[in-house]
């Protein structure tokens, strides 16, 4: 970067600056920004992008983020689909699904794993515990009280926790499902209905699973991200091959400032805690609970898109078994870890 002494330049005499200029001189200028259109979901797992958004690292190398907030990955797809959206910061379920109905993006890198964990309220948390932690019978037990079955919350079809909580339900808890109703809401809903009793449970992410127990500690964790699928994939970066094609330096610094920023989440939580509230709090959190949010069990942060490409092949899988897709597709042409190694290579 080179500094300009101001004095110095207001020191020239009116001669030499009318000669320069009558010349054809003109001062250098830097190229213009490159504007990216950032999709993403106001979860923690997308905490890369508002940390180096929040530092002005984007700004710093060339690019001007517009940035734009979606209730869930199924609702950003529908906007990339449109043309609107560049980047993407959401779930990888939603991408596996774009991909196969011939919507061109690649994902370049992860952000998270293990994000998506199943919260119990009191009661069922309680059923539980009666039933000695025997899920399926806990289930029956609590479905029998209500008179009805135990409703989970979770987000739309197609999205990661959904994927996530059918698969528990089906693959490892192996609920009996005439005793279980999956209930679709957006994050914030999820949240609520957890919250208000209007559901025994819900699939959430961070900060979303810090904050409901800290408003009702009665709410337990029933099962963490980990314990339902070893590496689960869950929020990642995803580009359009538009952009990838007509900004590949841009796409390259986007990649180079999510590695970046996944170490600073991992290595100073406290310093990124306050430009992830900013997104994440709307003035409702406190930077104290996002900091606790961020180094949860929930927020286990990678950048490397290598490393889920196992995981997404069971998701994958069993997607298709649940009819979210009509086919499997070779995810060698859905994840692009091209540009994480480049910038690991820095």
């Amino acid at each position: 970067m080179v500094a300009i002494n101001r004095r110095g330049v207001l020191g020239l005499g009116a001669g030499v600056a009318t000669a320069a200029f009558a010349g054809g001189f003109r001062p250098a200028r830097a190229a213009d920004p490159v504007e990216v259109r950032v999709g993403f979901i106001p979860v923690t797992g997308a905490a890369q992008l508002f940390v180096f958004d929040g530092l002005g690292w984007a700004k710093e190398r060339g690019l001007s983020l517009k940035l734009t907030q979606f209730a869930s990955g199924p609702n950003l797809i529908q906007a990339v689909a449109s043309g609107g959206i560049d980047a993407y910061y959401a779930g990888v379920g939603p991408l596996i699904v774009a991909r196969q109905k011939g919507i061109g993006v690649k994902v370049v890198a992860a952000t998270a794993v293990e994000e998506v964990a199943v919260l119990a309220n009191g009661a069922l948390a309680e059923a539980v515990a009666k039933a000695g932690g025997d899920i399926p019978k806990a289930f029956a037990a609590l479905a029998k009280e209500l008179g009805r079955p135990v409703k989970l919350a979770t987000q739309p079809k197609g999205s990661v926790p959904q994927t996530v909580l059918l698969y528990w339900v089906r693959k490892v808890a192996k609920i009996d499902e005439a005793t279980v109703e999956v209930v679709p809401l957006g994050i914030e809903e999820t949240q609520q209905a957890l919250l208000a009793g209007g559901v025994e449970g819900a699939s959430i992410r961070e900060p979303a699973i810090t904050v409901v127990q800290e408003r009702n500690p009665a709410i337990k964790i029933l099962v963490t991200g980990g314990q339902i699928l070893p590496n689960q994939p869950g929020t990642v970066l995803g580009l359009t091959e538009k952009f990838i094609a007509e900004q590949p330096a841009a796409a390259q610094t986007l990649v180079d400032l999510t590695v970046k920023a996944t170490e600073l989440l991992k290595s100073e939580p406290k310093t990124a805690a306050p430009l992830v509230n900013a997104v994440l709090g709307k003035g409702l959190l406190s930077v104290e609970t996002i900091e606790k949010a961020l180094v949860s069990p929930g927020s286990k942060f990678t950048a490397d898109p290598e490393s889920i490409v196992q995981a997404t092949g069971i998701l994958q899988d069993f997607q298709l078994e649940i009819g979210t897709i009509d086919k499997t597709s070779d995810l060698s042409q859905l994840f692009d870890a091209s540009f994480y190694k480049k910038a690991v290579a820095k």
